[in-house]
């Protein structure tokens, strides 16, 4: 698959991006195998355990057409490991200036995390205009990113946490909203039971979401 250019278009690929713990470079293949039996065609490995570069490097290579990205990457040093490793986009829960000037220069999408308008202003000064809006549901969910579209339109979100199916097509009904984060597709405990079924059941589930009318 060619590598999407830019963040957006990283984040239309899919209504709902799932946001994955693996705990087991083993399972990352597997998983993946799954995810684009159902459709989904891009997954977020986050940075929180050992493994997590290997399996990016796993999907990269014995799973090309599944679009990897890195999730939780909170440093320089993170989105260069995540780069060799073949990830293909980049997304982090917050974004120091350090961190995102750095990112303007990598050769894949980088999507910084945010949760005020200062941050997200300052994002746009820096030349970015796709963000995650994480803690989605802590920070005030729907009504919050309806209200920061009005004097930030430039701006489009991926809102993650504690998202549900229930919920998600709320989000997605919004303009400013390009996709949700979900880790209830593929959540830990199903992957480290080999519960394929179960996930290839959420994942056929989350692609049928649609804004609500």
């Amino acid at each position: 698959m060619t590598q999407p250019q830019d963040a957006s278009a990283v984040l239309s690929i899919s209504p709902v991006i799932p946001v994955v713990t693996i705990d087991s470079a083993a399972d990352a293949v597997p998983l993946a195998r799954v995810l684009l039996a159902s459709g989904v065609r891009t997954i977020e490995i986050t940075l929180r355990t050992p493994v997590a570069l290997d399996a990016i490097r796993a999907i990269a290579s014995e799973a090309p057409e599944m679009v990897v990205g890195a999730g939780t990457v909170l440093t320089e040093a993170d989105l260069h490991a995540a780069i060799e490793a073949g990830a293909q986009y980049a997304l982090s829960p917050g974004g120091t200036p350090k961190l995102m000037k750095a990112a303007r220069k990598a050769a894949i999408p980088f999507v910084p995390g945010i949760s005020t308008s200062s941050e997200i202003m300052r994002g746009l000064e820096l030349g970015y205009t796709c963000f995650k809006f994480f803690p989605a549901e802590q920070l005030g969910g729907v009504a919050a990113l309806k209200a920061i579209g009005a004097p930030l339109a430039a701006a489009k979100f991926c809102p993650t946490g504690s998202i549900t199916p229930a919920k998600a097509p709320d989000y997605l009904a919004l303009t400013n909203v390009l996709c949700v984060g979900g880790s209830w597709i593929a959540p830990s405990d199903k992957i480290k039971a080999g519960d394929w079924a179960s996930i290839e059941n959420a994942a056929k589930q989350a692609m049928t979401l649609k804004p609500v009318a």
